[in-house]
Order: structure tokens, then sequence, then C-alpha cells
């Protein structure tokens, strides 16, 4: 009906890109040339007017109280904000890039110098893989971007171990309160740079990576390790221990930005509590009904999770229904 969109939308505003993924083309109606998306936000008593305009075959113009933005990782960080979806999936099932994608999600967003090295690895890494591919060999280039890429993987490097040793507890502390019944949870960080610089690698695998056409050796080969006991969750976790997983990433991931950057980040529910038992969502609820959040938009169709939570009597809220992509608000008959 449009629940998501609504949610998709709110992330774009935080993000500058859709959280399904989808290119920008495909965020225009069929008939139209352009789309505009705007959000009103009050922070620090301060009204903040978010604009993006993307119009067909030109690059979208971001803007922050009619001020246009002259890069996009500028805005990133802005507007905290943290998505519990049904796709999440794909960070136990999908591949590593997925879970890369969700630890740089979340220091990105408090962490500007980590934001600019990851942004100039991966193009450093781009130049060198498109050097590979097209058979150059010109070593001395080589050198150039091998040492651009050097420098800001082991910043990289160093940031994503120090994240992971403090937000390792808070997700832990998440997991045992919504699952109750003591089941031991992980998250390893695995890189070729827990054991080797990264220097010596690149120069060690240059013959082979022009074999290839690509690079066989970065911190764009990181993953996180998601697990359950010593056990992959993806290769023995039920369908509910997995959703709790995620949960618990997410609600971490929420405390964790909260307390680096000093303030509450919007959080965003889609349809969470399908596959849960009932004892897992009665512990979510209690989470999210207490004091510890800021403004919270849920999606469900199932009326009666959300009227449990809406039954604590000193929250304000406001209830939506969508019918067919139009948002009307739901006015309780006497």
């Amino acid at each position: 009906m449009g629940k998501t969109n609504l949610l998709d939308a709110l992330f774009y505003l935080s993000f500058c890109r859709s959280y399904t993924n989808l290119p920008d083309s495909q965020l225009i109606m069929h008939d139209r040339e352009f789309s505009v998306l705007q959000g009103s936000y009050l922070l620090n008593e301060q009204t903040e007017e978010i604009y993006c305009g993307i119009k067909r075959k030109c690059r979208k113009h971001f803007k922050r109280n009619k001020k246009e933005y002259g890069k996009l990782s500028d805005h990133i960080g802005f507007l905290p904000l943290v998505m519990v979806s049904p796709s999440d999936t794909d960070l136990i099932q999908g591949g590593s890039e997925e879970r890369r994608k969700f630890v740089d999600m979340i220091i990105s967003q408090y962490d500007r110098e980590y934001l600019h090295a990851l942004i100039a690895y991966n193009k450093a890494l781009e130049q060198r893989n498109s050097l590979l591919k097209n058979g150059l060999q010109d070593n001395a280039l080589l050198e150039v971007l091998d040492d651009l890429m050097v420098d800001n993987a082991r910043l990289i490097h160093a940031v994503r171990q120090h994240f992971l040793q403090e937000f390792l507890p808070i997700f832990k502390k998440f997991y045992q309160f919504i699952s109750q019944d003591g089941e031991i949870v992980d998250l390893k960080y695995e890189s070729q740079l827990n054991h080797a610089d990264l220097a010596e690698l690149l120069l060690h695998k240059r013959e082979k990576d022009k074999l290839l056409g690509y690079s066989t050796q970065g911190i764009h080969k990181d993953d996180f390790h998601f697990l359950l006991g010593d056990y992959l969750m993806k290769k023995i976790g039920s369908q509910g221990q997995s959703k709790t997983y995620l949960i618990a990433l997410k609600l971490a991931q929420f405390d964790f930005l909260a307390k680096a950057n000093g303030s509450l980040p919007i959080l965003l529910l889609d349809d969470i509590f399908d596959k849960l038992d009932a004892q897992r969502v009665e512990q979510i609820i209690t989470l999210v009904s207490g004091d510890t959040f800021g403004q919270i938009f849920i999606t469900d169709t199932n009326r009666e999770y959300l009227d449990e939570m809406l039954r604590k009597p000193d929250h304000d809220y406001r209830l939506f229904y969508v019918d067919r992509g139009a948002i009307k608000e739901w006015v309780e008959k006497e």
C-alpha cells in the first residue's frame, strides 16, 4: 500500500539515497520529469528544512535551509536515523558487502574523518581496478594508488576495530533482553589487516591482481561474522533467532549513535514483529515504549501490536493508515 515508501523517504532525507538502493531515476514517476522530497525538522529548538530535487539525466540537488550542499557526504550524520526493515535479512544471508555497509553507515554518522577516508579509499580502489582490468602495466601509477589505499585503509581498519569493541557489549545486552533465554551471540571482525600490512599485501599480490584484473587485497574484503554460539547465524539460526539478532543490532546501533552524537536518532520500525514469538514481541514493545527513544515511526499490518504500544499513557502519538499510496490520519470514532 505504500507504508515502506514513507519510511524510505525519511531515510533518503538522512542519507541522500534510498534504503532499498533504488537508483534515483526510479524515484520519478514514469510520466514525470522530476521528483521533489522535502522534510521539516526541529533540532535544538531550530527548524531545519531539508530539500532534495531529482531530475532525469541530471545530478540531484540536496539543500539545507535553501543552501545547497557542495558534497552530499557533508549531510551524512546531520539527521541521525536507524531503520529496521524486513530487507535486513540480507545482513545475515547476504555477502560481506552488506555487513560492511551496515558498519560503515553507523560510523559515518559520527566520524567525519572515517567517512572521508572511506570515500578516498573506494575512489583509489576503483581507479586501481580500472588499470588492472584494462591491462595497463604502469607500476608507478599503481604505486601511487597503493599508497592512497594503504593510508586510508589503516585508519578505516583501526576505527572499525575500536567501534566493534564498544558496540559488541551494547548489542549483546539488547539480544539477551529480547531473547530472555540465555542464547550466546557474538560479532567478529575478519580483515586481512588483522594479520598483515596492506602495503606488503598489495606488493606481494600485484602480479596476481594483474592477471585477475582486480584488487584481491584490502579492507574492501573485510567481513563481520554474525555468530550464534560458535557458528554462523545464517547456518544454524531459526527465523526467530535471526530476526532477534537483526533487531538487537539495530537497537544497539540506535543506542550507540545516541551516545556518540549526543542526540536521539529517528527510529524507523517497518513490519518488525513478523516471525517472532509472543515473548520476544513483548520484550521489543517494552524496549521501544520506554523513555530512551525519541521520535519513532512504526508500520505494521497488525493493529494488536500497535495498540499494545499505544496503551502507554505518557506517549504522544498519531495514527495513520495507508490506502493505495495515500496516507490519511486515523480518527477514532466515539
